[in-house]
């Protein structure tokens, strides 16, 4: 029997199954960007709990629905994998059926919660769920598929804003640096983690960073977008005109993403869970909350 992957839950609970379905523990990388982006709001938008809980319900059942939607669509690959062989549908612990419900409520849910935010959310919805749907499709014709993932993550931030405040940034180029930042920063950790399935992706005809330029080039790859990320992060602190807080936000994103990359070598992989994992939701977590701090102490 293969292992147990990387952040999953143990045993077979209900609970256990659909959290590690959906990879319940990756919630912490984008849901604090999310509120990233309404924490940046509130400097032109007054905001209110009930704001935040839809926002939350939205970035939650979105994510539901890109994990629940790549899990069904990949099942094949999926029980081929020796990695993943252990998902839940290969392994037959959650039926297709089942995992198409809830793909049916969570979407329902997430069109409730943008339409309780404001018209724009309402409108944007449909684009926002066909785009997070799309990456799962993506390795099957492209090796940027990595860079589709990290945009539907950068969708997060964005919506967080736009919840708050109905409308586009002032000037627009604040949204736009803080989707450059998400998108190279998801975008390279998602290449981090395609590493070990380098000769598997290959053997299946699927596309990848590291399945086109190989193991060494495909990290330095994801160097490079991790630099993008930190240079957008700045970008993004100074237009908006934020304190010393959120500067060291980003410095300690930046240290943070160096030791990352100190953890993966080309010739070892072994502590690339810690590298993908902990060290990302760190980051997340980490930056949110300098962001938070500074704009309440401004």
């Amino acid at each position: 029997m293969s292992a147990r992957e990387g952040q999953t839950f143990a045993g077979e609970s209900g609970f256990a199954r659909w959290a590690s379905f959906v990879k319940l523990p990756h919630t912490v990388f984008a849901l604090p960007f999310a509120l990233v982006g309404v924490t940046i709001a509130t400097r032109v938008s007054a905001i209110t709990v009930a704001t935040v809980g839809w926002v939350v319900l939205a970035f939650t059942s979105a994510r539901w629905v890109a994990m629940a939607v790549n899990r069904i669509v990949d099942r094949e690959y999926d029980a081929k994998n020796p990695r993943t062989a252990q998902r839940e549908i290969p392994r037959g612990a959650i039926a297709v059926g089942q995992a198409w419900a809830s793909v049916a409520i969570a979407a329902a849910c997430f069109v409730l919660a943008a339409w309780m935010l404001n018209p724009l959310c309402l409108e944007l919805s449909p684009v926002a769920l066909g785009w997070v749907c799309f990456y799962s499709f993506t390795k099957r014709f492209t090796r940027y598929a990595h860079l589709v993932l990290g945009l539907g993550l950068a969708i997060a931030p964005v919506g967080g804003y736009l919840a708050v405040t109905g409308a586009w940034s002032e000037p627009w180029w604040v949204l736009i640096a803080l989707t450059v930042a998400v998108m190279s920063w998801s975008g390279g950790f998602d290449i981090l983690y395609a590493l070990p399935d380098v000769e598997f992706d290959r053997s299946q005809q699927l596309h990848s960073i590291p399945a086109a330029l190989g193991v060494p080039r495909a990290i330095v790859v994801a160097r490079v977008l991790h630099v993008v990320t930190v240079s957008a992060l700045s970008v993004t602190v100074w237009a908006i005109g934020a304190g010393a807080i959120a500067w060291i936000g980003v410095a300690i994103v930046a240290a943070l993403l160096a030791y990352e990359h100190s953890l993966v070598r080309s010739d070892d992989l072994s502590k690339l869970d810690a590298a993908f994992f902990t060290m990302n939701g760190v980051i997340s977590l980490t930056f949110f909350g300098c962001m938070l701090a500074d704009r309440m102490l401004a």
